[in-house]
């Protein structure tokens, strides 16, 4: 979306659904870039390998609660040893970790970033563990229940944590996206999109959107949660094959 696009009328047939959803829900599509680019980056420099601290027996349970095999959950843990040991090698992933992998920088104050570590951190206790990694990266697995995906698209979005999604919420998140993109969004063009989407998901026009207005508004544009998913969670032995030589269980 374009700042040259501010002279465009905003009627009705100005701008299409897909457009004004894109707009105005521009973190859900970062979220997935920078998801994305950690973790390509976490694989290009293979460190040496720590022996892992979970057991089979461990590994076994985190995969019946996700959607990933055995194997691919310790796959995850090599990825997450990466991340938790960048700062502080203690086998827990702090913020300025995460802010590194996402920002290539431990320092600075980000929204956005806030959003995604407080959604990863199940425990509230200000790190993320490898559980809650594995947890969190599941509502991204192509396998992962619509309304998993829905879930957490809406916690992303409800910062005040009140239960409902707010204009003013959307605004600062948008805002706080652009900032870290080369996107560039005029205020008009910014504004009207957040009228037409919130006139469109706003069901009781109360000027906020309830957990059941957003379920139905994403059921209605499906297109929203579609990066939501990172299709190569669906076997990450098989993108990154030297899992399949360092692996120390088996699936069965």
């Amino acid at each position: 979306m374009d700042s040259t696009n501010k002279n465009k009328p905003f009627g009705s047939s100005s701008l299409t659904m897909g457009e004004r959803i894109c707009a105005a829900f521009v973190p859900l599509i970062a979220l997935i870039d920078f998801l994305i680019f950690g973790m390509a980056n976490c694989f290009e420099y293979r460190p040496h390998r720590k022996k892992c601290r979970y057991g089979f027996t461990d590994l076994t349970r985190l995969s019946e609660e996700s959607r990933f095999s055995v194997n691919e959950v310790e796959a995850l843990y090599e990825l997450f040893n990466k991340l938790s040991s960048s700062i502080i090698d203690d086998g827990l992933i702090h913020k300025e970790e995460l802010q590194l992998a996402l920002f290539q920088t431990p320092y600075g104050e980000n929204l956005f970033l806030d959003r995604v570590f407080d959604l990863f951190d199940e425990k509230k206790n200000g790190v993320i563990e490898f559980e809650e990694f594995v947890h969190a990266l599941n509502v991204f697995h192509p396998h992962a229940p619509i309304e998993d995906k829905i879930d957490f698209a809406f916690r992303l979005y409800d910062l005040r944590q009140t239960g409902f999604i707010e204009r003013e919420e959307v605004k600062q998140m948008v805002v706080a996206i652009l900032m870290e993109s080369d996107m560039k969004l005029s205020d008009d063009l910014l504004e009207a999109i957040i009228d037409k989407t919130f006139a469109d998901a706003d069901a009781d026009k109360d000027g906020r959107i309830s957990k059941e207005e957003w379920k139905a508004f994403v059921l209605r544009n499906p297109s929203i949660l579609r990066n939501m998913t990172l299709p190569h969670l669906k076997d990450i032995t098989a993108l990154f094959p030297s899992f399949l030589y360092n692996t120390e269980v088996e699936d069965f």
